[in-house]
This record gives C-alpha cells, sequence and structure tokens, in this order.
C-alpha cells in the first residue's frame, strides 16, 4: 500500500459526528490499522527513556496506607499513533496527564486497564504474579475496544524496569505490596464514534496492605436481578471501564441494605455470575454426593480473573475434589443450603485474593454459608484460607512457582 492511499485511508478513517462511524470510515479505519500493525514500530522496551523525579515525596507509613490514595514518583507512559506507530516508552514523574477535552475516552468510555502488584520477598527481591496473563488480558481489553495492540513481553519488560525505578515504594512487610494500574485510553480529538486514531499507554502505581488488615471479615451479599453487571455479547470478559461506572448504584443500594457486595445474577433463571468486581466460587456437596468446587464458565459474560485461574489450576493440582467451570442458579445454592450441602463461597481477585462469604440475600431471604465448622470465631472456610495462603505464598517466593517472576 502506498503513502498516498495509507493518507486517504487516514482520511477517511476520521470518525464522523454523530450516533455511529459511517462504514466507510470503520473499513478505512480497520484497513489502516493492518497497515500500522505492520509497517509502524512495535512497543520496544529497549527504547525506554528514564526521566528521574527531582522532588520524591516522603513514604506513607505501612499502617496508613489505604488502597489506591497513595502514589508513588513516577509513572510509565507510550504513546500511539495510527501512522507512527509506538513511540518511545518514558518514566517520568508522576502527575497529570495533559489530554483534549474531546479525546475519546471522555465521550465514548474508549478506555481498559488491568490490575496487578508488585511484591518484596524476604530477601528483598522484587516479583511480580503472573504478569503474562495480566498482559494476554489487557491485549484482549484493547481489542474489544479497537484500541492499538502491542508486544506483552515488550511490555512487561518496561513494567520490570517500572517497578524496579519504583522499588523503594515496594512495602517489605508480607501482605503489603504496590499495586499497579497499567491502562490504555483512547486520545483521538474527536466527537465521531469510531476507533481512535490515536492512544496513550500508562502504567501508575501505589503502595497497599492487607485487604483485610486484621484478619478475614466475611461479607453479605445481596443477590441482585433488577440490575445486570454482563451480558452475552456485551463487554463482561473484558477489563474495560464502562464495566464499573454502572455498578455503583446498586452496590449503593446494597450497602444501605446492610449488606458489602452485590451477588450479580443474570436472566429468567438467576444463574449466579460475579460477586462485586470479583469472580464467583462455590464449594459445595453436589448432588452425586462429591465435594466440587465450582465457578461459572468464561462464556463471554465473565472477567478471566488471574486469580481466578490460578485458583482453579491449584483445586486441580491438588486432586481433592471435582474442579468445574459451569453454571449455577440460585435454586441451586438454594438446595444446597436446605440440604446442608453448602460448604463454603468467596469472591476472588487480585486485590483481596479470596473474599469469605458469610450470607446472600435473596428474594427477602437470608442463606447462612457456612464458614469453619470447627471454629465458630472463624471468618473464613479452610478451603478459602488454604487458596489464601497458597497464592500468598507464591507471591512472596515462599513457596517455588513458575508464577512468581523475578524482577532482576
Amino acid at each position: 500500500m502506498s503513502a498516498r492511499t495509507a493518507t486517504s485511508l487516514l482520511r477517511l478513517s476520521r470518525p464522523a459526528v454523530g450516533r455511529t462511524a459511517p462504514l466507510a470510515s470503520l473499513r478505512a479505519t480497520m484497513q489502516l490499522r493492518a497497515l500500522s500493525a505492520s509497517t509502524t514500530p512495535d512497543l520496544s522496551a529497549a527504547k525506554l527513556k528514564i526521566q528521574q523525579t527531582t522532588a520524591p515525596k516522603a513514604l506513607t507509613p505501612n499502617k496508613d496506607l489505604l488502597f489506591g490514595r497513595t502514589f508513588s514518583d513516577h509513572m510509565l507512559v507510550v504513546d500511539w499513533d495510527a501512522e507512527k506507530g509506538w513511540e518511545s516508552p518514558t518514566i517520568v514523574p508522576y502527575g497529570p496527564l495533559k489530554l483534549d477535552p474531546s479525546c475519546t475516552v471522555f465521550h465514548y468510555a474508549m478506555e481498559c486497564f488491568e490490575g496487578m502488584k508488585a511484591y518484596k520477598d524476604s530477601n528483598g527481591k522484587i516479583r511480580l504474579f503472573r504478569p503474562d496473563m495480566n498482559m494476554t488480558r489487557l491485549a484482549r481489553s484493547c481489542g474489544r475496544l479497537s484500541l492499538p495492540s502491542f508486544n506483552k513481553d515488550e511490555l512487561i519488560e518496561c513494567i520490570k524496569q517500572f517497578v524496579k525505578t519504583e522499588s523503594r515504594w515496594i512495602p517489605k512487610e508480607k501482605g503489603y505490596s504496590l499495586y499497579l494500574r497499567p491502562t490504555v485510553i483512547g486520545t483521538q480529538a474527536s466527537l465521531g464514534v469510531g476507533p481512535s486514531s490515536k492512544a496513550k499507554l500508562f502504567v501508575i502505581a501505589s503502595p497497599v496492605g492487607p485487604y483485610f488488615k486484621t484478619g478475614f471479615t466475611a461479607v453479605s451479599l445481596l443477590a441482585q436481578s433488577s440490575f445486570v453487571r454482563a451480558w452475552p455479547g456485551g463487554t463482561g470478559d473484558a477489563k474495560v471501564g464502562g464495566n464499573y461506572a454502572p455498578t455503583i448504584m446498586p452496590q449503593s443500594h446494597a450497602a444501605a441494605r446492610g449488606h458489602q457486595q452485590v451477588l450479580w445474577l443474570y436472566g429468567a433463571n438467576d444463574e449466579l455470575t460475579e460477586v462485586g468486581t470479583m469472580n464467583c466460587f462455590v464449594y459445595l456437596i453436589n448432588e452425586k454426593g462429591k465435594r466440587e468446587l465450582v465457578t461459572p464458565p468464561l462464556d463471554g459474560t465473565i472477567l478471566p480473573g488471574v486469580t481466578r485461574d490460578s485458583i482453579l489450576s491449584l483445586a486441580r493440582s491438588w486432586g481433592e475434589f471435582e474442579v468445574s467451570e459451569r453454571k449455577l442458579y440460585m435454586k441451586d445454592i438454594l438446595a444446597a443450603s436446605k440440604e446442608g450441602r453448602l460448604l463454603e463461597m468467596f469472591g476472588a481477585g487480585t486485590a483481596c485474593i479470596v473474599s469469605p462469604i458469610k450470607n446472600v440475600h435473596y428474594k427477602d431471604k437470608d442463606i447462612a454459608v457456612p464458614l469453619d465448622p470447627k471454629d465458630p470465631t472463624s471468618q473464613a472456610g479452610p478451603l478459602t484460607k488454604r487458596f489464601n495462603d497458597t497464592i500468598l505464598g507464591i507471591q512472596y517466593g515462599e513457596i517455588p512457582s513458575k508464577w512468581s517472576v523475578v524482577v532482576d
């Protein structure tokens, strides 16, 4: 394709003002994307530049850390242009982004992100937990929003350099870590609906403490069918910002009724999907009398969580009970509870690893979920605690595993 043709495609690809971009514009943009991917520079860690801050901040004491409130000295930033490809990645002092108010991210939620952590083990080595899975999911989310693709291995190398630069911000105490938020946004200055010809990838970091500072605290769920988190053909399996804002109001309603999280249901039969912003797990004795760990399948409505995959992999490696990815309905939970077959329930995600569930409020009735039958004071079931302790041990290098990646 000639430079003249590419220029013509770029002109056609600029979205028109209105509800949808013209078909010709969309086709031109897709052709331009294909051309760009093959002829423009990909993201390269070899081009990384570092600009150290001249005014380092004071560290926040571990006891005062609140999730997502304190930010480190620097951020990683990379810009992309459909004609020029990925620019050189840079680590610069943390600060505001300068963006045009017409950028597509502000008007059409053209944004996706990841959540991951950096840890310091007992020897002071920095570790990442399964970063390849985060990069794969970020790339898939970008594709869902027609944001640019990138070399996943190169981005991991950039992130490694970033966490090394922010090493002093990684708390040394077990249970503490540096939360990383890779984000990609559309930055084309245009009010037309269509793929963005410009994008910005950035990573910021926030030191965080344990999700449960004084030990597990089991939560109560409001089973919600009036509002839906995701649906077939939607974006439930992508980590996009547009999935989260609409959940805030239902979550506020649940909190006002004394519940800590929402159990998202879907369909006429009240199918279980997710817990708040976490994947959902149910441990029960199935109708065949076998112990079984169940989580909803990745059918397009469920986010493929890194912790979710880790729990499934560990459970299958233990070989002590059945492990299933299958649909569960509230009628199944009701029957298991009534017949004494419900053993444990928990949510799973990066922030908490696992979050024990003690109660589900459904159609004006409470369903009590067992915790530890041997310890009435416990706030988590034995299997829930086992998953937490095992994954935590891997994250801090106490349990050898290829999942824990040392940052050299």
